[in-house]
Parts: structure tokens; sequence; C-alpha cells
């Protein structure tokens, strides 16, 4: 008998620095938000099990322009940490949410063979984790209508480049 499919939503850096007010605010992100609280919300009802990824920059590399440890601005989006707030939280410092962190030990602890990837920046960690080495093992697909990034040229360039190897899915399409 073949096991059912264990999904994880992987939400990618939804912190404040990363919105108005922050230290390095992206394009469209009241519309993102809107979209991932309501893929979250989707999510836990069909229970998909729903992982919060932030980013921690390396202190030992100096001050970061962002992302700093402590700081109001590294701190995951209200928003979003109110619509799960019982998801485990991965700490990274590199773009690929797999490397030197436990992202595939919490995976595999929840039984996970599915992510659906979400997040920011689409050029950048939402890709790098998705087309990771460590993701290979899972079907992966990004949530096209749930990333963003600098500007929306770079956002659509990214989906481009990104869409030979990973299936760029609408959220209400598979939530």
């Amino acid at each position: 008998m073949t096991q059912p499919t264990q999904r994880a939503l992987l939400v990618i850096d939804l912190q404040n620095d990363y919105f108005p007010g922050g230290a390095f605010p992206l394009w469209n992100t009241d519309a993102t938000l809107l979209n991932i609280e309501q893929a979250i919300a989707k999510a836990k009802a069909l229970g998909t099990h729903i992982i919060h990824i932030q980013h921690i920059a390396d202190p030992s590399l100096g001050i970061a322009p962002f992302f700093n440890k402590g700081s109001t601005g590294a701190e995951i989006h209200q928003r979003i940490l109110a619509t799960a707030p019982d998801s485990p939280v991965v700490i990274k410092a590199y773009a690929d949410s797999f490397h030197h962190t436990d992202l595939e030990a919490t995976l595999q602890k929840l039984g996970v063979t599915e992510l659906l990837i979400c997040g920011m920046m689409t050029q950048n960690c939402v890709t790098h984790t998705a087309i990771s080495k460590a993701a290979e093992k899972y079907t992966v697909s990004i949530l096209a209508d749930c990333c963003t990034t600098v500007s929306e040229m770079i956002h659509l360039i990214a989906l481009n480049a990104v869409s030979t190897r990973v299936p760029l899915v609408k959220s209400t399409d598979v939530l």
C-alpha cells in the first residue's frame, strides 16, 4: 500500500525588514502577505504542515544590512506568525533553507514527501531552496502568487528561470 503524501508549506523569510518601514522593503508585499495568509489557512484546513523559515545574518561576517539577530527587522511578520503560531521555525543563514539547518530533520520527523514553497525573495531564497540538492527527494512546487522580490521584473525573470526545474502553481489551484 502506498503511503499518503504528506505536504509541507515552507514560508520563507516573511520578515519585517522586507516590508514598508524595514531595512529592505520589497515590491508587492501587501498582496503577497495576504496571499500567503490565505494559503496558510487553506493548508492548515487540509492538514498540510506549515514551516516558517527565518533568515538570521551570520554575525561572524560583520553587521549585515538587514536580518540582524535580535533586531525587529529579523522577526517574522506578526500576521504570518498569527496564522500558524505553533508551527516550527527553521533558522538559516544562507539562501538555501536546507544548508546548515534542521529543515531536513524537521521534514523527516513530520513524514513530509511534498514541498509547497513560498516567500521572499523569489530569485534568491525561494528558488535556491526549491532547487537545492537536498530538495530533490521531495515533490516540489513554488506558489508563484505567494512570492515577491525587489521588483516585478526580477520576480518574473526568476520564476521563468526556475520553471524549467520546478513547477510553478497558483496557491488556489493546490490548496
